[in-house]
């Protein structure tokens, strides 16, 4: 096992691109400590509508206090996210946050994009499980992101497509790739 010292990956794909399936088992090739996006928006998820202003609200708080903690930790330590960002002005200033926050530690940041093809998509977004740790499962949802926006690419993103890997792969493949991009 490789152990990268003070690096935030952040890796992001449409809902149902594997995520978090890879980064489990990115963490561990890495060293890292892995913050899915719903142990960050959950909390909100659990209590309020997306409609009603406290979730908003909430997810903002969590997430501020989850960061500062972060910004907090070991120095040595690294951090892989997980999200789902669009290119639109409001992702755009979420993805902000992870590069402060990356400032903020003199960390390394390492954006990820996942490519999935819209087919593969689909399946994996209604596999088993999905629904019960509150991710999204519509299809008709997912098609409609899909069409109206474009998944937010950082500078000098890394992007790995995922349609045709494994899991296991996928993280070997990006342990490799954050390999090569730190020399």
């Amino acid at each position: 096992m490789t152990t990268f010292a003070n690096i935030i990956v952040h890796i992001n794909g449409w809902p149902g691109s594997g995520k978090l399936t890879i980064a489990k088992m990115l963490a561990p090739m890495l060293g890292a400590r892995l913050v899915d996006n719903h142990t960050l928006i959950n909390p909100a998820e659990m209590l309020f509508s997306r409609r009603d202003p406290l979730y908003r609200s909430l997810r903002a708080a969590v997430r501020e206090t989850v960061f500062d903690h972060i910004s907090r930790a070991d120095p040595a330590a690294s951090f892989i996210f997980t999200d789902a960002l669009s290119d639109d002005e409001y992702d755009s200033a979420q993805f902000e946050q992870y590069r402060a926050l990356a400032e903020r530690r003199r960390a390394r940041l390492v954006p990820v994009v996942l490519e999935c093809a819209e087919d593969e998509n689909r399946r994996r977004l209604v596999t088993a499980g999905r629904a019960e740790r509150h991710k999204l499962v519509d299809v008709s949802v997912l098609e409609g992101l899909r069409a109206q926006h474009r998944l937010l690419r950082a500078d000098r993103a890394l992007a790995l497509d995922v349609t045709e890997l494994t899991a296991d792969a996928a993280a070997t493949r990006l342990a490799g790739l954050i390999g090569e991009s730190q020399s």
